[in-house]
């Protein structure tokens, strides 16, 4: 006669079965989600700075396309979440849309390849190097970042 398994074997074998399923990057990724269907994960490690409080990241997203002389945009807006029971925040890009153009005539030979952007103003996050930086976003975006740098000095604002 075969002994029922324990509840605590179960589990521990439930466990160690979804540990194998995940993927290398899920595992290094810590408790960030992996990004649902048509999304994509991108996650950025920061490098350590002296006074990071005088730093921010810009966050940018959009595509590459054919463009020709007219202005060129798209929609879609940033949300700052984060994850429950951790306390660790990254961002996402929802409500994406097609592509806006002005429309005027443009010569012909004004056509070239431009990054346009989603989402109106680029996200500006603070500089942290203990965390990465975790972003979601559709699948056919891409994102880009930056590092801005405060001047060195504050200048005083007159009053009037």
């Amino acid at each position: 006669m075969k002994k029922p398994h324990s509840s605590l074997a179960t589990l521990a074998l439930g466990l160690s079965l979804s540990a194998c399923a995940a993927t290398a990057d899920d595992r290094a990724a810590g408790p960030w989600p992996p990004a649902g269907d048509g999304h994509a994960r991108y996650i950025v490690d920061l490098p350590a700075l002296q006074n990071e409080n005088e730093h921010k990241v810009e966050l940018i997203a959009g595509k590459t396309m054919e463009v020709d002389c007219n202005a060129r945009g798209m929609g879609g807006r940033w949300q700052d979440k984060t994850i429950e029971g951790w306390g660790y925040g990254y961002y996402e890009l929802s409500g994406t849309g097609p592509v806006f153009s002005t429309m005027m005539a443009c010569p012909e030979d004004s056509r070239r390849e431009a990054f346009v952007q989603v989402g109106g103003e680029p996200k500006l996050v603070r500089y942290n190097s203990k965390l990465p930086l975790v972003i979601y976003a559709p699948d056919d975006v891409e994102i880009r970042y930056r590092i801005w740098s405060a001047a060195p000095d504050s200048q005083p604002a007159p009053r009037r």
